[in-house]
């Protein structure tokens, strides 16, 4: 078998709508008003079997799906944090990135993990001993 090719997807927040990942840092926006637009995460054509389906069709043997990158979005509806799925107008808040593709994968026998970033710029206790309990709390929840 070879696990040599495989799919790894980085979208998310920024992704929908079309906004820079840095546009902050970039633009200078306040984050009082970067941060906000999160709420109008809605993709309405986000189809995982689709991607599951191609990632089949290739011949790839594995997915791997950003689940929260150093934004500290998470695509999974966690109790963790506010800064989620479940605070988005997708499925009207009922939506579960993480889980909709683990389940397309497993339909087309294709494996399945997830990227969790360590670093989270959207958590005021980064870098502190709660926070890596606040971090393994989110493995937790993603396994």
């Amino acid at each position: 078998m070879n696990q040599k090719f495989s799919m790894f997807i980085h979208w998310g927040l920024y992704a929908i709508p079309a906004r820079g990942e840095w546009i902050r840092s970039v633009e200078q926006i306040p984050e009082e008003e970067y941060l906000p637009f999160f709420e109008e995460f809605d993709p309405i054509d986000y189809d995982p079997r689709k991607w599951a389906k191609a990632a089949k069709d290739a011949g790839m043997q594995y997915a791997v799906l950003t689940a929260k990158h150093h934004d500290g979005f998470c695509l999974w509806p966690t109790q963790l944090t506010e800064y989620c799925i479940r605070n988005t107008p997708y499925k009207d808040g009922k939506g579960d990135i993480v889980g909709e593709l683990a389940a397309a994968c497993k339909k087309y026998g294709i494996k399945f993990a997830v990227y969790l970033s360590p670093w989270d710029r959207h958590q005021a206790n980064y870098g502190t001993p709660e926070y890596v309990d606040y971090f393994h709390k989110q493995l937790t929840e993603l396994m």
